[in-house]
C-alpha cells in the first residue's frame, strides 16, 4: 500500500473509496461524479460528545446542504453495529455515518487523517466537488466542534 499523504491538498483528486453506512449499506464517492458535492466529515469515535455535536449538526443542516447540492457523511473507524446503535441514540435519520473499520482507518490513512499511534482519525472536514477535486480541507483540534456554518458557506461560495 501507498504511504500516506502527510496534509490533504486542495486541488488534488479525492481518493475513490467504499465504506458501509450504519445500515451496512454501501457509499462510493466516485457515484457522487458529476452530480453532487461531498462533504466528508471525518470524526475519531462514535460515542463522545464533541463526535455527537458534529454528527448532529449535520443532520440539523440537511436543507442548506440540499440547497447548495451537497452531501454530508461522517466517518470514523467504529465498526458498523456501532455505528448503527449511535446513529440512533443521535437520532440521525438521513445523515449517512461510515465504518472505516477494516481494513482499519483505511479511507482516514488514503486521506492523510488516520493516527497509528491512537488507531483513529484526526477530526477535519474535507469538501468534494462534482469533478472529485479537493475544494476545501480543514483539521480541527480533537476536542472542537467543527463549525457547519464554515462548511455552508463554502458551499455558497462555490454556487
Amino acid at each position: 500500500m501507498p504511504e500516506s499523504p502527510s496534509e490533504i491538498e486542495v486541488g488534488k483528486k479525492a481518493p475513490d473509496f467504499t465504506l458501509e453506512d450504519q445500515h451496512g449499506e454501501k457509499f462510493t464517492l466516485s457515484d457522487y461524479k458529476d452530480r453532487t458535492r461531498v462533504l466528508l466529515s471525518f470524526h475519531p469515535l462514535a460515542g463522545t460528545e464533541v463526535c455527537a455535536k458534529q454528527m448532529q449538526a449535520l443532520e440539523n443542516s440537511k436543507r442548506k446542504f440540499q440547497e447548495y447540492n451537497a452531501v454530508p457523511v461522517g466517518i470514523s473507524v467504529d465498526p458498523v453495529p456501532s455505528k448503527k446503535l449511535w446513529a440512533e441514540k443521535l437520532g440521525l435519520e438521513e445523515l449517512r455515518i461510515l465504518s472505516d473499520f477494516w481494513p482499519h482507518g483505511e479511507v482516514s490513512k488514503k486521506y492523510g487523517l488516520f493516527m497509528e499511534e491512537k488507531g483513529f482519525s484526526k477530526r477535519a472536514n474535507i469538501l468534494i466537488d462534482e469533478d472529485q477535486n479537493i475544494v476545501f480541507s480543514k483539521v480541527y483540534p480533537i476536542g472542537e466542534v467543527p463549525d457547519v456554518r464554515e462548511i455552508i458557506s463554502e458551499l455558497k461560495e462555490r454556487r
